[in-house]
Order: structure tokens, then C-alpha cells, then sequence
């Protein structure tokens, strides 16, 4: 049996790049995780950067994500070489094949819901009142 899955949380450094290649549209992320660990008393925090490729129907919704967006992926690890113009050489980069999205921004779904709240609040009110 062979497993092939990444579960990543973390936040956009840019927006969303559509691109097209070969009449093939996707789109890339760059997605910032972050850790941390104790050395000699004090906190060192480390970010990764990682490049995630997103492809098909859920490629339309990833173009719409945006710089700071609050996110959880779930993909593939895959590696591919490229020839690099600057060096000359052949180069290997590691990407995320993304499966699926889930944005986690949830100031932006409390905001909805307490304005929600706030308007059925005032129709019980005025039903009340009438």
C-alpha cells in the first residue's frame, strides 16, 4: 500500500496566479506554515514557503483567494525538474498538488452571522411591537 498526502495550514503570501500552460488553465499558491522551537532559553520561529498547484473546478475558486487568506490544503507532494535559463542546469522544485481547500478566514463569517443576527433580532421586534 502506498500513501501520498499532505494536510498544510497556513496563510497566502500573494494572491492567487492564474495561469495557462499548454491550454491547460491553473493556478498557484504560495502558502506560509510556520514553527517553532526552543534553543538555549529563547523561541526561534522558522517559515516554510510552499508552492501549491491547483487544478480543474476548484482551480476557478483558488483564483479568487487573496494575499493574508487563511487556508488548509490537502493534496499531493510531487517533484519536477525543469531546465533553469540563469544556470543552465536542470532543476528540481517540489510542489503540492491540491485536492482540496478549506478557507479558514472566520472574521469574515462572524461579521455575516452577527449581521444576521441583528436583522432577524429587529423583524422579532417589529412583529412584536405590530
Amino acid at each position: 500500500m502506498y500513501q501520498n498526502k499532505v494536510t498544510l495550514i497556513g496563510f497566502l503570501g500573494n494572491d492567487a496566479e492564474v495561469r495557462t500552460n499548454n491550454d491547460r488553465s491553473f493556478t498557484t499558491l504560495s502558502l506560509a506554515t510556520k514553527s517553532s522551537y526552543k534553543k538555549d532559553g529563547k523561541y526561534i520561529s522558522h517559515t516554510e514557503w510552499h508552492r501549491c498547484i491547483v487544478f480543474g473546478k476548484l482551480s476557478e475558486f483558488a483564483g479568487t483567494l487573496t494575499k493574508g487568506a487563511h487556508i488548509q490544503v490537502e493534496g499531493e507532494l510531487r517533484s519536477r525538474e525543469y531546465d533553469s535559463k540563469k544556470t543552465d542546469t536542470k532543476q528540481r522544485i517540489w510542489e503540492i498538488k491540491v485536492k482540496s481547500i478549506l478557507k479558514l478566514d472566520r472574521a469574515e463569517q462572524d461579521a455575516a452571522e452577527e449581521a444576521e443576527y441583528e436583522e432577524h433580532e429587529e423583524i422579532a421586534t417589529e412583529d412584536a411591537v405590530a
